[in-house]
């Protein structure tokens, strides 16, 4: 129902690509590039930043966009609210997760699609950054994010559940007859983590360097899979979020220890946009989300 020149628009915002946006739109780039030049002569005004690629919107770009944002919220809200009156929820529900939440989204997800199995649910792998652009730009519904202070004012956070940490390492090891392990014992250890630019490893970091670490790992990669598979070889250690091997499980010859001095844990948080009014499906998830933090969200 949203005229496809202000689709093409909001693909260009996500994508940042005019190649990219137009795979998105299943058009080619140049239908794609003369719908913004025919949006641009109705407005009288440039709209897309002129360079030898994408290079952002002007600012009248942006308005128009934010417009354009506004109206397709208003459609996509309008749709469920249709479906709610024919007395079932029915629609898309698109939500972002931080990497080591991945696992532990199931059990809100679960408890949506049981109460609204009409509704299909996509879930996404990205870093908090990323969600919390896509959210700006309404490109998701919802995100589960850690919860801090800098997160911005224009998002509505319900909590979901407390996340401690923990040591996965060689069964062998030297840990091999303990129940727990120090903070400080595991900065000792060959450590594979997370990337520095995702949230679990800058938090992993400022809890090391509160007690005199500065951690430098000499693995790092993006995926816990690959964590995993490293800390299988035996030559690897690894900080985990409890709830990830508590759904998938601790790897063969691995052992399982939670982290003391410091005892820390860290709150996680189903993040949505404030709006004057919300759909019918987020509104539900946000009633999920609920439900499930009065059950799961106090500290251990």
């Amino acid at each position: 129902m949203l005229n496809r020149k202000y689709r093409y628009l909001i693909a260009l915002s996500q994508e940042r690509h005019f190649g990219k946006a137009a795979a998105a739109c299943n058009v080619s780039p140049s239908t794609l590039s003369a719908a913004i030049a025919d949006l641009e002569s109705e407005i009288g005004f440039a709209i897309v930043a002129r360079g030898k690629s994408f290079c952002g919107f002007t600012c009248e770009g942006a308005l128009l966009l934010q417009y354009a944002l506004d109206i397709s919220n208003t459609v996509n809200t309008m749709q469920q609210e249709l479906s709610l009156r024919r007395g079932k929820l029915s629609g898309h529900l698109k939500i972002g997760v931080i990497p080591t939440a991945l696992t532990a989204v199931a059990f809100l997800s679960n408890l949506f699609y049981r109460r609204h199995p009409d509704v299909t649910v996509e879930i996404l792998s990205q870093s908090t950054g990323e969600i919390l652009q896509r959210l700006s730009q309404f490109d998701i519904d919802a995100g589960i994010v850690y919860q801090d202070e800098q997160l911005p004012a224009s998002l509505a956070i319900t909590p979901l559940w407390h996340e401690p940490h923990v040591l996965l390492t060689p069964e062998l090891g030297r840990f091999a007859n303990r129940k727990t392990a120090t903070w400080s014992e595991a900065a000792a250890l060959n450590l594979c983590l997370l990337t520095p630019d995702m949230k679990n490893r800058q938090i992993i970091d400022a809890t090391f360097k509160s007690i005199g670490h500065n951690l430098r790992p000499q693995m790092v990669t993006n995926s816990i899979i690959s964590m995993l598979a490293h800390i299988t070889t035996g030559a690897w250690s690894g900080i985990f979020p409890q709830s990830v091997i508590e759904m998938i499980g601790a790897p063969r010859n691995t052992i399982v220890l939670p982290l003391t001095e410091p005892t820390t844990q860290w709150k996680i948080g189903l993040a949505t946009v404030r709006r004057e009014s919300t759909s019918p499906i987020l509104t539900a998830l946000v009633a999920e989300a609920g439900a499930l933090g009065a059950e799961f969200g106090k500290p251990e």
